[in-house]
Formats: structure tokens, C-alpha cells, sequence
């Protein structure tokens, strides 16, 4: 199987550039070259995803337009996970436990309507090419969503320590 490497360089390209911007002046030309990585995620994705899948034509000509409307959904998730991500940088050296469950909350909310995304596609995709090929899609995406989550994840500070406990 295609090496996830690639991806994951990518993705942590993007948490660090998601990091820079909120805290830079230059933001415009961080946001442009942000969208140019995600598109190279985007492209490194359906490659590993076209080489596990291994699609005869008639599939790939059913599952694709579906994975391009759950792709599109999924864009969405990713807008809110690096605003989340920009917003924990800016407030992180003036962290409040309010501002830190104000930001928990928002991250239970992304991961949440990830695993409902999933879901729903799984259920388009089963509905068309059967449930071994959805289940295989689904393993797939987790894979690739996992480690690119572990990649960022590793690549961001631990939340720091608060004051008195309330604020």
C-alpha cells in the first residue's frame, strides 16, 4: 500500500501554518498556501484511497461523485478544526479554564460530527457498492484520518497549566 508519509508531512505542514497565522501579519499569503497543502492532502488521499479500494470502473464510476460530496463535508470540519487550532494558539498564553472548555467543547463537537460524516457516507456508499466495499472505504479513511490526527495532535503543546482553577 501507497506510503502515508507524504500525507502526514503535509498535515503537519498545516498545523504549523495554522499555528503561524494567528499570530503573523502575513496572513493572506499563509492562508493561500494552506489551501495549496490541503489540496495536496486532498490529491495524496485519493490516491492511497484509489490503490486500497482498487475499484473495477463501474464502481469507481458510483463511489467517487459520493466520496467528492462527503470530501466537501468534510472540508467544512477541517475549516473549524484549524480555526480551532488558530484560536487555541492566540489564546494560549492568556488561557482562562473558561477560553480551555470553551475550546474542549468545540473539539468534542469536530471530532463528533466527523464520526457522523463517516457514518452517513458509510450509508451511501453501502447503499451502492455493498458493505464490504463501505467498510473497506471506512478503514481506509479512519487510517489516513487517524494518523494525520496523531500527527497534529503530536505537533501541538499541552494545554497550559491554569491558575487558580476558574476563571
Amino acid at each position: 500500500m501507497r506510503s502515508l508519509t507524504p500525507i502526514l508531512g503535509r498535515a503537519l505542514a498545516l498545523v504549523a501554518l495554522a499555528v503561524m497565522a494567528s499570530s503573523t501579519a502575513a496572513y493572506a499569503q499563509y492562508e493561500t498556501y494552506m489551501e495549496l497543502l490541503r489540496e495536496d492532502v486532498k490529491t495524496e488521499k485519493v490516491a492511497i484511497i484509489t490503490e486500497a479500494m482498487q475499484f473495477t470502473d463501474d464502481q469507481s464510476s458510483v463511489f467517487w461523485p459520493i466520496y467528492r460530496e462527503y470530501d466537501l463535508e468534510l472540508s467544512k470540519l477541517i475549516d473549524q478544526r484549524i480555526a480551532l487550532i488558530k484560536d487555541f494558539a492566540a489564546s494560549y498564553t492568556t488561557m482562562t479554564d473558561d477560553k480551555a472548555n470553551e475550546l474542549a467543547g468545540r473539539s468534542f463537537k469536530i471530532r463528533e460530527n466527523r464520526v457522523k460524516l463517516l457514518k452517513k457516507y458509510y450509508g451511501k456508499v453501502e447503499k451502492q457498492l455493498g458493505a464490504a466495499m463501505a467498510v473497506r472505504w471506512a478503514q481506509t479513511e479512519r487510517v489516513i484520518n487517524t494518523l494525520i490526527d496523531l500527527q497534529v495532535q503530536s505537533q501541538l503543546p499541552l494545554m497550559p497549566k491554569g491558575g487558580s482553577g476558574k476563571n
